[in-house]
């Protein structure tokens, strides 16, 4: 190779340093205890999956997987700290699940008004539980999650009764929770039962925090404004995938991180599409789907810290299956997904950079003139 060659090369695939780069496509970082909570948010999916079958309930799917998602906020080192962790998390999620089932019972579906109603609210979600995480240092930080889990409960109606619905998501939870404590069985493993407190927010991060809170708003309601036609036109539905795609990218140390997790979430699509439709042309069995929704889902904590990429070829599979396996898969959600993914990062992205811009211009505004000293006249 030619030295030509290799400068040309090492131009494309970039620095490590750049988030955008090609070669961070590749590249994982260190991975201290993801192990663990991998296996713990396997198991949590798997038993609870693995009950319904056995029970011929699968119209609960959805609530036990959402409930399921108490187990990925279990990455908090200290048992009680992560027991308080999770209670608020599962919490959270139940409430989320019980207004999702009363709504989707009144919401006139299958109209445009009720594509209007689930934007309208879901963006309401979208800002409450961003402000919510930011003020209670929840992590993972944002929407994601509960935008994921209301909008797919509320977006069509109700499959089963809200008892029963209540009872799997209940039941789920107390599963999460109990799996975040199993290590307190190991004497070397176990850590002191003391709670730390937590540290106040100050004035300028109530600010950060209340800024992110409307930003998540704004992006949801505008990627799933902009769905209503365009998915429309473009023969897609699922426009809730969009506003879980939209506040992707408000998570990140930089403009340039933030706009890589949304390149990253659209080829993690792509491949995790790619993977799915391979392993349905297989026609799995039932028992089989929920296993690979275990795998899917230690492989999505293995390496959600690591590399988005990576995290996303196992995210796409197992959100299409935990949304198909009680209705029925179809090659229409794949599509579906990659639209709506698409539109939804693209909305994400813009949002990003147009903040960036608008910080940059404001910025400019507030330096001193430099010949006179004094402040910049505004046009």
């Amino acid at each position: 190779m030619t030295e030509r060659m290799r400068a040309v090369f090492s131009s494309l695939i970039g620095s490590t340093d750049d988030p955008l780069a090609l070669r961070n496509l590749f590249t994982l970082g260190p991975a201290p205890a993801d192990h663990g909570i991998a296996v713990r948010c396997a198991v949590g999916v798997f038993l609870p999956m693995a009950a319904l079958l056995a029970l011929d309930r699968l119209d609960l799917t959805l609530f036990a997987v959402f409930a399921a998602f108490t187990n990925i906020y279990g990455r908090v080192p200290g048992h009680v700290d992560r027991l308080i962790a999770q209670l608020k998390v599962g919490a959270s999620f139940w409430v989320l699940m019980l207004a999702g089932w009363l709504l989707a019972s009144v919401i006139p579906h299958g109209t445009v008004t009720g594509l209007w109603w689930m934007v309208g609210l879901t963006s309401v979600v979208a800002a409450i539980t961003a402000g919510w995480a930011g003020a209670f240092t929840v992590r993972p930080a944002g929407s994601l999650f509960h935008i994921f889990c209301f909008a797919a409960i509320v977006s069509s109606p109700p499959r089963a009764g809200l008892g029963d619905s209540m009872f799997v998501a209940s039941a789920t939870v107390a599963l999460a929770l109990l799996l975040g404590q199993l290590g307190r069985i190991s004497p070397s493993r176990r850590t002191p039962w003391v709670v730390t407190a937590p540290t106040p927010l100050a004035r300028i991060e109530w600010r950060g925090v209340l800024l992110e809170a409307g930003v998540h708003g704004v992006a949801a309601l505008f990627a799933g404004a902009l769905t209503i036609p365009l998915a429309a036109a473009l023969g897609a539905s699922h426009h809730y995938w969009a506003m879980v795609a939209a506040v992707v990218p408000l998570a990140g140390h930089s403009t340039r991180h933030r706009v890589a997790r949304g390149v990253h979430r659209i080829l993690g699509t792509f491949i995790g599409i790619a993977l799915l439709l391979v392993i349905m042309a297989l026609h799995p069995s039932l028992v089989l789907i929920a296993a690979l929704m275990a795998v899917f889902q230690y492989g999505a904590e293995l390496f959600i810290a690591r590399n988005y990429f990576f995290a996303q070829t196992f995210v796409t599979p197992l959100a299409l299956l935990g949304t198909s396996i009680g209705a029925g898969w179809s090659g229409q959600l794949a599509y579906d997904r990659i639209v709506e993914t698409i539109i939804g990062a693209t909305v994400g992205m813009g949002g990003v950079i147009t903040i960036s811009l608008v910080r940059r211009y404001a910025s400019r505004l507030a330096e001193p003139d430099d010949r006179s000293g004094t402040p910049r006249a505004v046009d």
